[in-house]
């Protein structure tokens, strides 16, 4: 039997997984809002390299994306034990190979596996991040390809880029004109006068 209970649990357990989304769009895409908005403002993030505020931790990440990197973050597992109606423990497994300059310009890739172990914390209706560790669990420093991604990827097109300019960027431009358009009333039996 379904009670509301069940159907908040739901909810919730689906409002964190689209924060976990979230975040994997906004590192990939350097998306600063989509990053701000899966954490708390007074968030702390321990990223092993970084140890801090959540907030310097993005303004770090965003910096990286100056040297116009290549990251794509993947989740996989994902375990949420709510420790209260406001408070979940959530582990995160992840994939993420990361590939930039380093100091001296030359190209560093690297495969990243893990698990994100994270505090969420409910406010006003909202799940987002407060506490974050990543835990490593493989590390695979890998020799880049030599060739362009234009060479490489030759046909397939377009290629991934940061936000604003990355094509999944269009889709939400359609979805906010597809909600300013007024309700279609015809048939509904609320026809207009």
């Amino acid at each position: 039997m379904i009670n509301q209970a069940s159907i908040t649990n739901l909810f919730d357990r689906e409002a964190i997984r689209d924060c976990l989304h979230r975040y994997c769009r906004g590192i990939d895409r350097a998306d600063e809002a989509a990053l701000r908005s899966c954490y708390w403002p007074d968030a702390h993030d321990n990223h092993g390299s970084y140890c801090g505020s959540a907030a310097g931790f993005i303004q770090l990440a965003l910096s990286v994306f100056e040297t116009q990197p290549r990251n794509i973050h993947q989740l996989g597992n994902i375990m949420i034990e709510f420790l209260g109606t406001t408070e979940a423990a959530v582990e995160s497994y992840f994939t993420a190979l990361q590939r930039a300059p380093d100091k001296t310009g030359a190209i560093k890739q690297v495969l990243l596996c893990g698990r994100y172990c994270d505090l969420f914390h409910k406010r006003e209706g909202e799940w987002r991040i407060a506490e974050r560790t990543v835990v490593y669990d493989w590390v695979e420093k890998q020799r880049p390809p030599k060739s362009s991604e234009t060479e490489r990827f030759g046909p397939r097109q377009p290629i991934g880029a940061p936000h604003p300019n990355d094509p999944v960027y269009e889709l939400s431009k359609r979805r906010a004109a597809a909600n300013n358009h007024p309700k279609d009333l015809i048939g509904s039996g609320e026809e207009e006068p």
